[in-house]
């Protein structure tokens, strides 16, 4: 089995203990955290009228990309588009990103992907990330501003430390905050990742599905979160992306999944983008047969397995 796309590069690999850090402190009302874009200007459309909604009842909102912003974009009209709103914001690296930027011998796509993805999933990611590279290349002014971008933030918002990054608190492409993981450890959570690094809430992406969980850790109220992917659906039968929520308010539209913990309210909401014009935009760029539309097309169509009572895990804080 070939290693590209299931290796970890050294340079993803970080210390748990380090994370939190340099922490800096944010003002904003709310965060919302934006993983998976996946190069769907829908949703960005969306969800920055979501956070003008914010904006109209007071709220300072501070929109998070935590990577992978960039995937279907494969055109150079899109990829400029994407990554221009995208970098005007506070961004970290998804291993797309890295692979953009800072292209790593034998990582393929940089997922990382475990034993249990099929080996042709694999070799379409590998392949989808040859041609996004290759329009990346055209612009070499967006790969030196991904290039400064780090693979993680540890943001002070109410006092709490909020850890946003690509995978889990070991490596960018981690699978340990995956709902698989989630599932295997019979709904056990990262316990010990809050102990190493200090973090009251850890908001993660890059294993595509959907993650809301909480328990007392050390005495204190602790939350996992992965938004699934924001340009992508998530759930049985949908179409919307998920983002992530992190305020002392509640949300006006109904989310998917949310709890109060810590003094916060963490929800995951949807974006309700205009899905008619994204996938006319996609099969323009994707056909029917090309690998994007062979991974991808189906779960953009009809959404996952999952549904939304099972995205929580641990305790109903």
């Amino acid at each position: 089995m070939s290693e590209e796309g299931r290796s970890c590069p050294l340079a993803y690999r970080y210390q748990p203990e380090r994370l939190c850090e340099d922490a800096v402190e944010v003002t904003d009302d709310v965060l919302y955290i934006v993983g998976g874009l996946y190069g769907n200007p829908y949703a960005l459309d969306e969800i920055e009228q979501m956070a003008l909604a914010e904006a109209h009842r007071g709220h300072r909102v501070r929109l998070v990309f935590n990577g992978d912003f960039n995937w279907f974009n494969a055109s150079d009209e899109l990829f400029r588009e994407i990554n221009n709103r995208v970098l005007d914001h506070t961004v970290s690296l998804g291993n797309v990103e890295y692979e953009l930027a800072h292209p790593s011998a034998g990582a393929g796509c940089g997922c990382a992907y475990p034993s249990y993805v099929d080996q042709e999933v694999v070799a379409r990611s590998n392949r989808i990330m040859e041609r996004l590279q290759g329009v990346a290349e055209a612009h070499p002014d967006l790969g030196k501003r991904l290039s400064l971008l780090p693979r993680y933030r540890c943001l002070i918002f109410g006092g709490l430390k909020i850890l946003v990054l690509h995978g889990d608190p070991e490596s960018l492409a981690g699978w340990g905050l995956a709902h698989e993981a989630f599932l295997a450890g019979g709904g056990a959570g990262p316990d010990h990742w809050f102990e190493r690094t200090g973090a009251d809430v850890i908001a993660s992406t890059h294993t595509c599905l959907p993650v809301l969980w909480s328990a007392e850790v050390e005495g204190r109220s602790r939350v996992a979160v992965n938004n699934g992917s924001a340009g992508m659906a998530n759930l049985a039968g949908e179409r919307q992306g998920l983002i992530t929520r992190i305020a002392r308010s509640s949300p006006t539209s109904v989310p998917v999944a949310g709890l109060n913990a810590a003094g916060l309210n963490v929800s995951l909401l949807p974006v309700r983008f205009d899905f008619d014009a994204w996938l006319a935009d996609f099969d323009a760029l994707w056909p029917a047969g090309s690998d994007a539309a062979l991974s991808y097309r189906d779960r953009i169509l009809n959404g996952t397995s999952l549904t939304a009572e099972q995205v929580r895990f641990g305790c109903a804080c």
